[in-house]
């Protein structure tokens, strides 16, 4: 379904990914984190859909839609490395520490901070261009502290 989608994001020297693609490459990462431990609960795709709904103003049902279109890419995409790379090419800094709050937002949803979601996030970051230090402020935030 997305291979040519996946050839272009995983090829040697991908080009910036649109807009549409950066949602979907986001909404892909950001299941990969509720599901790295291997427990990608009712209330993880509630938060998800909520999130994508917010981040790009989009409906219920369209948020929904993305999010399961990002659940097929996500199980089909092996490499997080250049997948998380893209995002970074194809969203500003700035934006990026955003990025950051929603993908430890999806990761604090069902209120269990997992060691896997954890080490996931702790990768994720520097390919982002985000210090550990920011991720942390990032978390923190979301935490409400």
């Amino acid at each position: 379904m997305f291979e040519q989608f996946l050839k272009r994001l995983l090829a040697p020297a991908p080009k910036p990914l649109g807009a549409d693609e950066a949602h979907l490459a986001l909404a892909a990462l950001m299941v990969r984190i509720a599901r790295a431990d291997g427990d990608y609960s009712e209330t993880e795709v509630l938060r998800i859909d909520r999130l994508l709904s917010q981040l790009h103003g989009l409906s219920p049902f369209a948020a929904a839609r993305l999010r399961g279109e990002a659940e097929v890419l996500e199980a089909e995409a092996p490499d997080t490395v250049r997948f998380t790379r893209a995002l970074k090419d194809a969203v500003p800094h700035d934006e990026r520490m955003g990025l950051m709050q929603t993908l430890w937002a999806v990761a604090l949803a069902d209120g269990d901070r997992a060691a896997e979601e954890e080490a996931l996030i702790r990768m994720v970051a520097p390919l982002l261009g985000i210090s550990d230090r920011d991720s942390a402020l990032a978390r923190q935030r979301v935490e409400g502290g």
